[in-house]
């Protein structure tokens, strides 16, 4: 984790801390998570992240009043607001107390990403580098979007690339169909959807053309990308 930009979830909603730290870790940052007001400022003491995302209904205490306390205690940190308040009054209070950006909930993911990146801008912490993903003799280039296997490339749709990615993120680890569900589709699709199953079938297939399989089915579970035992 070391050098990459390192960000607080703040929120009692394990859903919600679920799904952003999902997305989050997808998109290279490293991520910590607190579901209270006490575990938040403890979190931000020992960790020290570049942002935070903070709820402002805590089980504890006000959001709000963690950020005026994280102020006074020298953290630098952007902090942008995540409430179902979206009164021009509670805005205005939230930024007031030390706030950088406010988002309402329900909220789209990218909009929150691209308000997450734009705080870290303006802040100055350390951009997130898109650097090349290998995995046996795989690569994808994330600048341009460029996948190769044994050095030939591979044609993918928009949707197959960010499957792709996150499972060279997560290398040899087990990946349940929720979890891909939620880092890959954000929940977009119907419950008892087969549609993590039909990506993997359409990478698979693209990959296997160039080498033997690395897609791992583990029935009833999920899928790992894994070189096959000799």
């Amino acid at each position: 984790m070391v050098g990459m930009t390192r960000i607080l979830v703040v929120d009692d909603q394990p859903n919600i801390v679920d799904m952003l730290a999902t997305v989050l870790r997808f998109h290279g940052f490293a991520v910590d998570t607190a579901g209270t007001a006490a575990e938040a400022l403890k979190r931000a003491a020992e960790q020290r992240p570049d942002l935070v995302l903070l709820d402002v209904m805590l089980p504890d205490g006000d959001g709000r009043d963690v950020c005026r306390r994280l102020r006074g205690d020298g953290v630098t940190a952007g902090v942008v607001f995540l409430t179902a308040r979206d009164a021009r009054d509670d805005q205005i209070a939230g930024l007031t107390y030390g706030g950088d950006d406010w988002i309402t909930k329900p909220f789209d993911v990218d909009l929150l990403l691209a308000r997450v990146r734009a705080v870290l801008r303006r802040t100055g912490a350390p951009a997130v580098a898109n650097r090349v993903l290998r995995y046996a003799d795989v690569t994808l280039d994330p600048d341009n979007l460029e996948v190769r296997r044994a050095g030939e490339p591979v044609q993918l749709s928009p949707t197959e690339l960010k499957l792709l990615r996150y499972f060279l993120e997560n290398p040899a680890r087990v990946l349940s169909r929720q979890e891909l569900l939620r880092a890959v589709w954000e929940y977009d699709v119907e419950a008892g959807s087969n549609v993590v199953d039909t990506y993997v079938g359409y990478l698979r297939r693209k990959l296997d053309r160039l080498g033997p399989s690395l897609l791992v089915t583990h029935r009833g579970f999920g899928y790992a990308l894994r070189e096959s035992k000799p």
